[in-house]
């Protein structure tokens, strides 16, 4: 048992979260405290990896035990809270915990503490930002920042206003000058989103103490139902043990074996647990290095080799620095604290980060069994296969000496993966050169590599023919042909990306070429200088403390302070989210007789079933029955629009993570171990899986969309050039941090059933279960209170879950089900990879007078949403530029992957991406700065889109405006020419991008919403609405609304949840239309309300909210009220092209600078500047919230996140480990937000706009600076004009298209000719 079942399960403590029972997400986190050599230890660590049996003596603190809403919030949770760092609350309290951990150890931290202490933590919805600025307020520097604002003046003179930021995250609050800044005088500006003054103060010397009781040692046996524990206290213990159990698997931190028992459904009957030894605890220096005990944690070892680099002559500690560089980037802080240092070596990984170090090193290890020791060396005798070393059975790594550098001796080392932090590598590698004393020659040379084989191997062949030369270009040549020979992989190999691993061999070969001269030249050897502009090619990376500016519309003067509506209110949740206290699904209580759901899902993407087998599951224990399509008492179809889906699978599978069945049981551990023993037989069909085959197929859904405007044939013949270009979009998880979650609760009487579901639509979801159940939807109440985050994910995928969890309660008693995090990336599908292909003609000053474009996306096994998702692509085919002869074609595939549905955005980013290509393309083959061409075409106000809507309340042409001025573009663009001519191997790029984004559900009667309203006689009230709270802040804006309608303060009014049987038949939370939708709502349900009360009010103004209340029951005067609306004047017709598609338009402008390491694909995002118009803001806090959360969401669609799939349709990225969302070190260095000003739009609640959607689009800004950076690159070599570079520009991507001297020595292999591991869906 884990210790985090333990805290949910049987202590009911739900404030630590299961994000992905992996370790990758941190929302697990707790602090661990533990006495060991005399001092007590503070950790952070992941319970969902902890096993409960190795905490013996050790002290948890949870995020309960630390504060609450009703006792006292520590300030940690505090300040986390205040400064808007919480949205769906999910991640919060494992953030919370990390900080915590990190201030019990060291209570005035510095930024970079911070940083690292974030690394094994992620957030989906607040893009980190705030996050920072409110716990910066923690560290220990407090430099001020300024940031100059060149738009507009200081009332009281006449220079230009400047903004004082300190680290703190606070502004100067008007302390930085005499007479105030802007920010409080007249310019309506404002830029603080909370005061700082507000925080309680931080008190280090009132923690909890550690428990006097926990100071001892002694050895334990912990035995359970399939493994035993033995945690023996003395090596001789261990050794006898080990003699005794030769298979036993030796465990420390059990972020390995954790991994195979829970994913890879291993099972170690013996586990030895050696915590408490002390000689694999001790370090020892020697003469020739440093001994650690092979049970040594990774961050106690790093902390000793940081003292000793401090400590020692340089010389020494090349060896030291080469492993701390690994260590920086070695997974997340929380497995750094646990996982053992012999463990890491011992797990044999051949993407290992630190045996590459060692290896080259020649560290040498200590064996031991109880007849004696051995001493052998790391080299390429050491793994003796996959996951295998010399080690006999009986033995055990006792130490590891690290040794001390030769003063000739130079070692680095290297890791590139996807994400910097908390990532596994690519390749990974690491490099030890010795030279004859006083010269160039080399002695000895060991170059190792992981990533390159099964194995981390010794490039001997290269090594051996480059010794006893001279360090020079020759051997540099010499080394590049002979390791492109030597290191050669597979086309097949598995995890793919050949051809860019083999490159990386050479280009890190060559960073370390590079190095060495410099240190040659340093220590007086006489070799040829680096050039200049190569130097930027030997510099480690070191993240910058990232700075921000948030600027919004200041409420006018003398509002009264009850008035939050156009306030920077916190969202209402976000203190009962800080301590924990906040509750989902997962967290409602158990129910006395409840049971566990596990769902059995299909391991073939398109078979027919032949045989279900449970015999063997049935056996098992805890096991009550089995659910199958048999079991449904209504019907089997299903599906959100078309049903075309059926709720368990009945004969045919057409996808990998088709639910087949489930298995009810006691406990999750017991359903789980079930479903993986029911056998099931197949007849497998040939599967269609990627967009190219099901085009070779024609398999397609109806209808084919198609919109077309003016004459794209005529326009062509008046271009002076015609181009054609396609691109390929790839998919995205939505990875909220809550996976899918439901509770269904029989009532026992009329077919009644209640279910608790984490989803965004309650209607939709009663619905379709009653439809399963066989009853009226009338029998069904659907309660959502919040979501751990959404994004459309939970929009209509949900239903899959629900729908069989509801057929098992049927049958039996309440009955819950949470998604693991790899259960739920199998099944509920994601973002639409989207196929382009374009031809455009355009006149030489760059005007684009026509464009054809076809439009193919990756649907999956059933329509789902998809035709609606395709339909937004082309209504934003041309984004914001004006195409007077335009025609678009959408096509659906229908393959055999899970079906694919909303995701934030629905469909516009993807036909949005497209005309960026386009465009870009344009400027390319003109030779033409891109900003010019963009600007060229861009709307302007009462221009007609392609399906004949007239733009009106036009804001772009002023958001672009002002995002130049912002982002001093002129500037950046002149400073980044400079640096790429100084650069040859790292290169800059900088891009500016506009986004005009329809409001409105396409789906017209979608359009509507409701909401009630309940007054009660202390003049409390209670307010229900249809959307549902993800996080997004809907509740708070709700309760902002009907503070301003109904005239009183927000804290009177309240907000329980959402649910079916108060509001019926609401649409989706979704379309970023769920504000102006249900704020209307609410509008209208309290105006009800206060024309009623208004007779009370007249007869007696001085009274209060109470006695007017109180007078009207008393009048028996209906205090409760039903509300609703609906959008006015839409429809469209796609035959005729004509009607209004949407309700207005949501604008922005966003300008991101980014560099390139050429020689790697790694990205540094430098600045990014946003000007979004979102009317006259609800809540700028919120607002600024949702902008920054969405722009990190599209910087991961982007630049990040990949999903991979075999060419049989089995989805290989399946958790955190292999799929890499944005974490804290992906934000830009520099990040400005501006709400435009004086912008109100009156087609929308209170004159604002919606937001939740449109921003995420700007986040293409990165990737086409990345593209401009890359171009830049390719013309070192000779190349210009435009080229495809797919989404998301991944490293991969990045440093193939930078074509060099290194890329022609690893030509790829012949399509066709091999299976490759992955395939672009």
């Amino acid at each position: 048992m884990t210790l985090l079942t333990y805290l949910r399960r049987k202590l009911g403590l739900t404030g630590t979260k299961l994000g992905c029972a992996e370790g990758g997400c941190g929302a697990c986190t707790v602090m661990l405290s533990r006495f060991q050599t005399h001092t007590q230890h503070h950790y952070a660590v992941n319970a969902c990896l902890a096993p409960l049996c190795s905490l013996h003596l050790v002290a948890v603190t949870t995020v309960e035990g630390i504060g609450s809403v009703a006792r006292k919030l520590h300030p940690v949770q505090e300040r986390i809270a205040k400064a808007h760092g919480s949205q769906c609350g999910f991640c919060t309290p494992g953030i919370v915990m990390s900080m915590y951990a990190l201030l019990r150890n060291n209570p005035t931290p510095k930024m970079a503490d911070m940083e690292e202490a974030f690394q094994g933590n992620l957030c989906r919805c607040t893009g980190y930002r705030p996050i920072l600025e409110g716990y910066k307020t923690f560290t220990v520097v407090r430099q001020i920042y300024k940031h100059t604002v060149k738009t507009h003046s200081c009332q009281n003179t006449h220079s230009h206003c400047i903004f004082f930021f300190l680290q703190d995250g606070g502004c100067c609050g008007g302390r930085g000058r005499e007479n105030g800044c802007c920010m409080t005088n007249g310019s309506g500006e404002a830029t603080a989103l909370f005061s700082t003054t507000d925080f309680a103060p931080f008190d280090p010397t009132q923690e909890v103490i550690f428990p006097p009781e926990l100071m001892r040692s002694r050895s334990l046996c912990f035995r359970g139902d399939r493994a035993t524990w033995l945690q023996p206290d003395t090596l001789e213990e261990i050794l006898r043990l080990k003699w005794k159990h030769p298979d036993a698997r030796v465990v420390v931190g059990n972020t390995e074996v954790g991994i195979e028992v829970k994913f890879k459904n291993m099972v170690y009957p013996v586990i030895l647990a050696p915590s408490f030894i002390p000689e694999l605890n001790s370090v020892t220096h020697t003469e020739d290095g440093v001994v650690f005990g092979a049970a040594c944690t990774l961050s106690h070892m790093g902390a000793v080799l940081r003292q000793a680099v401090e400590t020692l002559p340089p010389h020494q500690t090349e060896v030291f620095l080469a492993v701390l560089e690994q260590l920086r980037w070695f997974a997340g802080q929380q497995i750094r604290n646990v996982a053992a240092v012999g463990g890491n070596i011992m797990t044999a990984s051949p993407i290992s980060d630190l045996n590459p170090v060692f290896m080259a090193a020649g560290c040498k290890l200590t064996l031991m069994d109880k007849d004696g020791s051995r001493v052998v060396q790391m080299d390429d005798s050491f793994f003796t296969g996959y996951r295998r070393t010399v080690l006999r059975p009986q033995e055990i790594l006792v130490s590891i000496e690290i040794p001390y550098s030769q003063k000739t001796q130079f070692v680095s080392a290297f890791k590139q993966s996807p994400r910097r932090e908390d990532d596994i590598s690519i390749v990974t590698a690491a490099m030890s050169v010795t030279f004859t004393p006083g010269s160039n020659v080399v002695e000895d040379l060991r170059l190792s590599y992981g990533g390159m084989a099964a194995t981390t191997v010794l490039a001997k062949r290269t090594a051996n023919r480059l010794r006893g030369r001279c360090w020079g270009e020759e051997l540099l040549q010499e080394a590049c042909s002979t390791l492109a020979e030597e290191m050669t992989l597979d086309p097949s190999v598995p995890g793919g990306m050949v051809t860019y691993r083999r490159t990386l061999t050479l280009s890190l070969f060559y960073k370390f070429y590079l190095t060495v001269l410099q240190k040659l030249r340093q220590q007086g050897v006489n070799v040829e200088e680096v050039k200049s502009d190569c130097v930027s090619a030997t510099e480690l990376y070191h993240p910058q403390t990232p700075s921000s500016v948030q600027i919004y519309q200041a409420v006018p003067k003398g509002r009264s302070q009850d008035d939050v509506l156009g306030r920077p209110m916190m969202h209402l949740s976000a203190m009962k989210q800080a301590t924990g206290e906040a509750v989902y699904c997962d967290d409602v209580p158990l129910y006395e007789n409840e049971l566990y759901l596990s769902l059995i899902t299909s391991s073939k993407a398109h078979a027919r079933i032949i045989s279900v087998d449970t015999s063997a599951a049935e056996r098992l224990p805890g096991v009550v029955c089995f659910v199958f399509a048999d079991d449904i008492l209504g019907s089997n179809a299903t599906g959100p629009v078309v049903y075309d889906e059926s709720v368990l699978a009945d004969g045919q599978v057409t996808c990998v993570g088709h639910i087949i069945g489930a298995v009810v049981a006691d406990t999750q551990l017991h359903a789980q171990r079930a479903a993986k023993a029911v056998k099931i037989q197949y007849e497998e069909l040939q599967p269609v899986v990627t967009i190219q085959e099901a085009i070779a197929a024609q398999s397609f859904y109806q209808p084919i969309r198609t919109i077309q405007k003016g004459d794209p044939e005529a326009g062509f013949k008046q271009a002076d050039h015609v181009l054609e270009g396609e691109m390929h979009i790839g998919g995205q998880e939505h990875f909220y941090l809550e996976t899918n979650a439901t509770l269904a609760v029989p009532r026992g009487e009329d077919g009644e059933m209640e279910l608790f579901v984490s989803t965004q639509s309650a209607s939709k979801t009663q619905s379709l279960v009653a439809k399963a159940l066989g009853v009226p939807a009338n029998r069904v109440v659907v309660r959502v209170k919040r979501m751990g985050g959404g994004f459309g994910g939970k929009e209509s995928r949900t239903t899959v879950l629900s729908t069989v969890v509801a057929v098992a309660a049927n049958k039996y008693r309440p009955v819950r089900c949470m998604l693991d995090r790899d259960e739920d990336m199998l099944i509920t599908g994601g973002r639409h990879p989207f196929y382009g292909k374009y031809k455009v003609g355009f006149l030489n000053s760059g005007k684009v007078m026509a464009l054809d474009v076809s439009y193919y996306s990756n649907a999956g096994n059933s329509m789902d949403l998809s035709l609606s998702v395709m339909e937004r692509a082309l209504f934003h085919m041309e984004n914001s530029y004006n195409v007077a002869n335009v025609r678009g074609q959408g096509f659906l595939c229908r393959t055999n992957l899970p079906s694919n549905t909303a995701f934030r955005g629905f469909g516009g980013p993807q036909g949005m991406m497209i005309s960026e290509s386009w465009i870009t393309d344009v400027a390319q083959s003109l030779g033409k700065a891109a900003e010019e061409v963009r600007r060229l075409n861009l709307y302007m106000e009462g221009d007609s889109t392609p399906y004949n809507q007239i733009l009106d309340q036009f804001t772009l042409d002023r958001c672009w405006d002002e995002c130049l001025s912002r982002s001093e573009y002129q500037q950046r663009r002149a400073a980044i020419d400079l640096y790429n001519r100084q650069n040859r191997w790292t290169k800059r790029g900088l891009a500016i991008v506009p986004t005009k984004f329809g409001i409105s559900f396409t789906a017209v009667f979608l359009n509507q919403a409701g909401a009630l309203v309940h007054i009660y006689t202390d003049g409390s009230v209670l307010l229900t609405h249809g959307g549902t709270e993800m996080g997004q802040g809907l509740h708070t804006k709700m309760v902002q609304i009907a503070s301003r309608v109904l005239g009183i303060p927000y804290s009177k009014i309240h907000i329980s949840e959402t649910s079916t049987n108060t509001v019926p038949n609401t649409s989706p939370t979704a379309a970023s239309a769920s504000s102006d939708l249900n704020g209307a709502a609410v509008q209208n349900a309290c105006e009800i309300l206060m024309k009623r009360l208004e007779p009370y009010k007249n007869k007696n103004p001085k009274g209060s909210w109470e006695d007017w209340v109180k007078s009207a029951y008393f009048d028996r005067v209906s205090l409760s009220a039903n509300g609703f609306y609906k959008t006015p004047d839409l429809g469209y017709d796609f035959d005729s092209n004509s009607g209004r598609v949407f309700n207005y338009f949501s604008y922005g402008v966003a300008c991101s600078e980014v560099e390139i390491d050429c020689l790697t694909g790694a990205h540094k995002n430098l600045s990014t500047t946003i000007v979004m118009d979102v009317g006259h803001s609800l809540n700028p806090a919120i607002d600024i919230g949702q902008v920054e959360g969405a722009f990190m969401q599209g910087l991961g669609l982007f630049t990040l996140e990949e999903l991979h799939y075999s060419p049989r349709g089995v989805l290989l990225t399946r958790g955190p480990g292999s799929y890499k969302i944005p974490a804290f070190g992906d934000i830009p260095t520099t990040l400005t937000v501006s709400l435009l000003r004086d912008a109100p739009n009156d087609k929308a609640i209170f004159a604002s706009k919606a937001v939740g959607e449109p921003p995420l689009f700007l986040a293409s800004s990165v990737f086409f600076a990345i593209k401009d950076a890359i171009s830049a690159a390719r013309a070192e070599s000779g190349i210009k004009g435009p080229f495809r570079l797919d989404s998301p520009a991944s490293a991969e991507r990045i440093r193939n298209a930078c074509t060099d001297r290194f890329t022609k020595l690893c030509p790829p292999a012949e399509p066709g000719s091999f299976t490759p591991w992955s395939v672009q869906v």
